[in-house]
Order: structure tokens, then sequence, then C-alpha cells
């Protein structure tokens, strides 16, 4: 029989404990390798009614099943393409395609159906995922719902999930999975010595410039992945000589090459070295298919080159370097590439990950709605000064962890309603955009209010006017500098210099003077200029401002604009604008 993990018998439970309190879908999100059919087998184990395990590929179904019957357990398979559709068994494994044209009395006494690779599953009603669940729950109203998952985002749409295990708001808008109950990460794996270490080596000197694709901020088409493939098709030699070359020097036993498209794989074929390599394409016929996956695990041959089929449901442990030579948008599919050389093997003590497209995604970091500011920052905690939700944002720490600075827009706590219990979004703003017709809160990005539709200033189009305005300036700034002046009266000020790289300057003055110009102050400078807007803070003379100045940060732009014989700085644009 088998014996959980810890981290198992902890996501076994948490599952327990949601659905006897609600029959909201849940997810449990485990990486590549951490025993997802055993969750399922133990789940399938102690439900009291029968249980469907779905999946969208039939190696996921014959893996799933054979990893459950090896347990001791019985179960059936319904699925076309294993040629088996029984319906006996307690548990079930299945195709979600199968399923879907399975005759009507397949579908009682089912009280738990699992989703694997549940982040498939659309929020479009007219799915067969979608047709599946509503015939089961018309049949059982009260079925609990589990996906599992190794990412559980989807590019374009962000988090599968509303809520996250500590509570968090993963995504305002509606989702199908409505809480996620166990979240086991990346780095504990490899930590504990579950997976092997994956050793990440971009190799700039021979490496595809895909960069016109990722600066485009859009979605991009195969053709033009084709095009720029074939206006750099002389390094595709050189690239496979390196990888060969790594290959043995360093004696790698199975080597995963990731392509773009069939004429790209094609091409690094013929590059390998002769009977040593295989292909596998979406149109290899299945039997075919198996036969060279069989041989590659067998290690009759050392390199296996695929085209967008063999990034989920392949298991082959043996696996000690990734090639990727495939541009992809997704961060998601990148780790799900990864995963597949991330099995423990004996005498394997890692994975080399051969990155050869220069798109510079991170193995641990999940694809989340905030873009990564910059390559050094870290995720860092920050408390809401509203609700005291601890949220994790990009940002900087010094050595002893103290929050320096964050890039945190919107808290993702969530308040419950003390009579209803229902779960609602907290809300609070740590960087705004005022509408100046309602006073509504918005997001720094956001062109539009979200209360009163009024079209709101564009920091882009801003900046594009300023620059052919030539009555306007748009400095660049490197530095600032705080310093206290006397006026005419000796009175004192604070001068605020903006420098950019070639010393040039431009500054604004403040005054302190009476509780007005500090309230001014306080609303037009520091609540966009702070690292960490959170704080509660007040300056009452310049001094202050100079003693604290490390608490502030530079704008991306400064924008002034000429009256008379001076310029007189009117808009300043910072990052998280653009």
């Amino acid at each position: 029989m088998y014996q959980l993990r810890d981290y198992q018998r902890t996501a076994v439970d948490n599952v327990v404990k949601f659905f006897k309190r609600s029959r909201e879908p849940a997810a449990v999100v485990l990486p590549t390798g951490a025993g997802k059919s055993l969750v399922i087998a133990e789940l399938a184990r102690i439900a009291k009614g029968r249980v469907l395990v779905l999946a969208h590929v039939k190696e996921l179904v014959e893996q799933n099943h054979e990893k459950y019957v090896s347990y001791g357990l019985s179960a059936g398979i319904f699925s076309a393409s294993l040629g088996k559709k029984e319906r006996r068994h307690k548990a079930i494994f299945g195709s979600v395609q199968s399923i879907a044209r399975a005759p009507e009395e397949f579908f009682e006494d089912f009280s738990l159906l699992v989703i694997d690779e549940c982040h498939r599953v659309a929020e479009d009603s007219d799915t067969q995922y979608q047709e599946v669940i509503r015939k089961l729950i018309a049949r059982n109203p009260g079925l609990c719902i589990l996906g599992l998952t190794a990412t559980p985002y989807r590019l374009g749409s962000g988090w599968i999930y509303e809520r996250d295990p500590t509570g968090e708001c993963r995504s305002e808008q509606p989702r199908f999975f409505k809480q996620c109950v166990f979240e086991l990460p990346l780095t504990y794996m490899i930590k504990n010595r579950f997976l092997t270490v994956p050793i990440k080596v971009d190799i700039p000197v021979t490496s595809y410039d895909f960069s016109e694709l990722s600066e485009s901020g859009r979605m991009y088409t195969a053709d033009e992945v084709e095009e720029i493939l074939k206006s750099q098709k002389r390094l595709t030699p050189l690239i496979i000589n390196n990888i060969v070359d790594i290959t043995e020097r360093y004696q790698r036993q199975g080597v995963m090459i990731f392509s773009s498209s069939v004429r790209h794989a094609e091409e690094i074929l013929s590059y390998l070295p002769e009977g040593q390599a295989r292909l596998v394409v979406g149109d290899t016929a299945l039997g075919e298919r198996d036969r060279i996956i069989a041989e590659f695990k067998a290690r009759k041959f050392k390199y296996l080159v695929n085209v967008s089929v063999l990034t989920t449901g392949f298991d082959a442990p043996h696996v000690d370097v990734i090639a990727i030579l495939r541009p992809t948008e997704s961060n998601s599919l990148y780790q799900q590439i990864v995963g597949r050389g991330l099995r423990l093997a004996p005498e394997k003590k890692d994975c080399y990950i051969l990155d050869y497209t220069g798109m510079g995604h991170d193995i641990y970091a999940p694809e989340i709605s905030d873009k990564r500011p910059a390559k050094d920052t870290v995720a860092v905690q920050v408390p809401c000064p509203e609700c005291g939700f601890e949220n994790s944002f990009w940002g900087y720490a010094d050595p002893d962890g103290i929050v320096l600075e964050h890039f945190g827009r919107k808290c993702r706590g969530l308040i419950q309603d003390a009579s209803s219990g229902l779960l609602s979004p907290c809300g609070y703003r740590f960087r705004l955009k005022l509408c100046p017709g309602c006073g509504a809160e918005n997001d720094v990005t956001a062109k539009s209010c979200g209360k009163c539709a009024a079209a709101l200033t564009d920091a882009e189009a801003k900046l594009k006017q300023a620059k052919l305005s030539k009555n306007a300036h748009v400095l660049t700034p490197d530095r600032i500098t705080f310093e206290e002046r006397l006026d005419k009266n000796g009175n004192p000020y604070l001068e605020i210099r903006y420098y950019d790289y070639d010393a040039r300057y431009l500054s604004e003055a403040h005054f302190f003077s009476n509780p007005s110009s500090i309230k001014k102050f306080n609303i037009n400078f520091l609540r966009s200029h702070l690292r960490r807007p959170e704080l509660a803070l007040e300056f009452r003379t310049p001094k202050d401002v100079i003693r604290f100045q490390a608490l502030f940060r530079l704008p991306a732009f400064v924008i002034a604009r000429k009256q008379d014989r001076f310029w007189k700085i009117t808009e300043k644009v910072f990052a998280e604008e653009l």
C-alpha cells in the first residue's frame, strides 16, 4: 500500500475540509513530480461515491490509471484512444473527449470529479469540460469538483482561481475554480530532493534573436516565428553543435529538444548524430509515437526532438538536458517544458536547461498579472493599511529583509461580511489615478474611469504629445536632489531638482509656510514619489523631507512646459503607468 508524503497528506486533508463546508470548485497546485496520482488515489479511496478523473490526452489517462492500480486499487478506463470504455468501477479514468460523448447513464452516482491539468478548463460554457460538468451536476447537484495543475494560470487571462490558500484575491474576475486549497512551490520540491536541481544556461553567443516578438507587447503567430527562424537559419547548426558538445562533454544521458515548427524540427534532426535522434510531431501516428517514446525511455537513442506534443503527460526520468529552441509568451508552458527534465533517476544529479531563445522566463516565478519590473526585484511582503492582508509584490529589500520599495498597485486581500459570510476584495489602492470628474480611484494604467466612464489621461499619449510640442520639454531623470533654500523674504522652501544624464535639470519648489501648502505637498508629491506609498507620512518642513529623502523614488519622465522665460514642471510619468 502507498504512503503519502507530508505535503500530500496536507493536500488531501485541505481538500476534505474544504468540501465539508463548500461545494465550490477547488484547485490543488502541485509541481511536476510532486505525486498528483497519490493525492488522486487517496481522495478516490476515501470518497463515499464514485470518482471520475478527467485528462485531456491519453498519455495522462493511462499514466494516472497505471499509478492508481499499482497501489492495489481497482479502476476503469473510459477512453476511445486507449480502446476501453469501462463503466462499473468506483474510479474511472477517462479522456474528456470520450467522456463528453458517453451515454447518459454513464454519469450516474459520481460524487467527485477530478480534473488533471485543470488550467485547460476555460470559462467558456461551450467546451467539452463544461459539457461533462453539466451532465454530472444535473444528476448530483452536490458534486465535488477538484482541479489539479502545476501551472495555475492561463496566458492572457491570469490565475485560474479566485482565492489562494492564504486568502489572497488572485482574480477579481469570475473564475470556474473559486478556491485554491493547497499550493506547493517548486523550490520546496527541489530543496527537499523530491526533484532534480535544474541548472539554467543562457547561451547568448549561439542564441536566436526573438526580441522583436517579446518586445511587441502582443501575441505572435507561428508564421512570424517561422519568418525569424528563416532569417537566422545559419544559427541552427551552431546551436545543435553546442547541444551535442555539452551532451558529450558532460556525459548527459537523455536530451529533449523543443522546436518551433515541423520544418524547424526537421532541420534540427538533420544536424544531430545519425542514429541517435528521433522526431515526434502532432501528425506522427499514435503507434509510431508510442514506439519512439518507448525506445527513448529504454535509452536506445539520446536525442528526442518534438513540436508541442510532449509538454505534458510525458515521463522519462533519465532526461538530463532540456534544450529550448522555441519562443513562448507563456511562463506556464516554459515551466511545463522544464518539468520534463526534473524527475529523479539513479545517478542523475541535475538537469541542464539550455535556453536558446533569450526570452528570459523564470523557472520558479509564476506568471502573475503584475509584470516583474526588473530582474533584480524580489518578492516582498507588504501589509495592507486597511485590511492588514500581507500582500506579495515585486520590490526591493535590504539584507535584513526590510522592504525598501515595492511595485504593488492594489491589495489582494479579501474581506468577509460578518452577516452573510461572503468574501469581497479589499480594493485598497497603493498607487492610483484619480478621476478629475467624479474623484473615483482607478488603476494607474486606466484609460477610462471605472465609475463614470470618463476618459482619463493616458501616460503614453501625454509623453508623445509633449515630445511633439515646441513649448514642452521631456526630461529622463538620472538622479534627484533636495535642498532647503530661502526666498527673498527669508522664508525657507524646498527645491527639488531632477537631473538627466547630461547634468541638465528641471526644478520645482515646495513651501511649508501654512497648513494648505503642507497639504498640497503631501498630496502632489508624496503620493506618487514614496517608494512605499502606504506609509502614513506627513512632512512639515523642508528639513523633514531632506532627512527622509531615501524614501523617495524617481519618475521615469518629467514633463515641463514653457511659461514666459521659465520651464515649469507640469507632469511626471512613473514606470508603472507605461
